[in-house]
């Protein structure tokens, strides 16, 4: 059963990292980074539930938690990296 659910997670990893990869915007490929660490929270948590584990699932909290932040840090970046400027090119040469 665990191999199952294991191997089932990890194909659905990989297709994730596929998204990841190949885009086509930066914000799909934020998104498959943010399924990839929720499906490595999923691949913890089934691990640590089958094996007995119970301090598997605290560090799949705290692995989630991480993953939330990052995922918000990365966004808020993206959009604004130009910080206040017009994302149209080089206004150095406007002066």
């Amino acid at each position: 059963m665990m191999g199952a659910v294991s191997a089932a997670v990890l194909v659905t990893m990989v297709m994730a990292v596929f998204r990841a990869i190949k885009g086509p915007t930066v914000y799909d490929r934020i998104l498959a980074v943010n399924a990839f660490g929720t499906l490595t929270v999923v691949l913890i948590s089934v691990y640590g539930f089958l094996s007995g584990r119970p301090e598997f699932l605290d560090l799949a909290l705290v692995y989630a938690l991480i993953n939330f932040i990052g995922t918000i840090a990365v966004s808020k970046y993206v959009e604004f990296s130009h910080m206040g400027r017009p994302s149209g090119g080089d206004e150095l040469g406007d002066i």
